[in-house]
C-alpha cells in the first residue's frame, strides 16, 4: 500500500491521473473467461449486428474497470475507494484486425472537506466519444 494523495494539496479541477488503454479480440475472450460473460455480442459480429450493433463490443464492466483503474493507481490502496457509479452511454466496438482504445482522464470533481473525501470525475472516451456518463469515484484520503 502507497501512502495516500495529499487531500490537502488538491484543488477542483486538478487532472490527477490519464491513461489509455488498448483492447484486442483476445483480451475480450480472456475476460468472458474470468467473467463468466459469455455473450456472443462480444466475440461475434454476426451476433453483434444481428442485435442493431456496429460490431464486436467489449464487456461494458471491462470497460468499467478499465476506467477506475488509473484512479486506484494514483490513490495507492483499492480500499481507498468507498464508492464507483457509472452510466453507460456507448458501446466500445472492438475491431477484429485494429482492436480499440479506451482514454481515460480522471480529475478533481469536488472535495468533501469534513470527510477528506475526493469525488473523482472520469472521462472515459473511445473514438472521441464518451462511453461512461457520470462516471465518478469518490476516495477516502483521512
Amino acid at each position: 500500500m502507497m501512502a495516500a494523495p495529499d487531500f490537502d494539496a488538491l484543488t477542483v479541477g486538478d487532472v490527477v491521473a490519464e491513461r489509455s488503454f488498448d483492447l484486442s479480440r483476445d483480451a475480450l475472450v480472456r475476460y468472458a473467461g474470468a467473467s463468466g460473460d459469455f455473450n456472443p455480442i462480444h466475440y461475434r459480429d454476426d451476433v453483434a449486428t444481428s442485435v442493431g450493433l456496429p460490431g464486436v463490443i467489449a464487456h461494458g464492466m471491462l470497460t468499467m474497470g478499465l476506467a477506475v483503474q488509473p484512479v486506484v493507481d494514483w490513490a495507492g490502496d483499492p480500499a481507498r475507494v468507498v464508492d464507483y457509479q457509472v452510466r453507460f452511454t456507448r458501446p466500445v466496438v472492438v475491431d477484429p484486425a485494429e482492436g480499440a482504445s479506451v482514454q481515460v482522464t480522471a480529475t478533481v470533481g469536488q472535495l468533501d472537506t469534513e470527510a477528506r473525501v475526493a469525488r473523482i470525475d472520469l472521462t472515459t472516451t473511445f473514438n472521441s466519444e464518451t462511453v461512461l456518463g457520470k462516471a465518478q469515484v469518490r476516495v477516502s484520503l483521512a
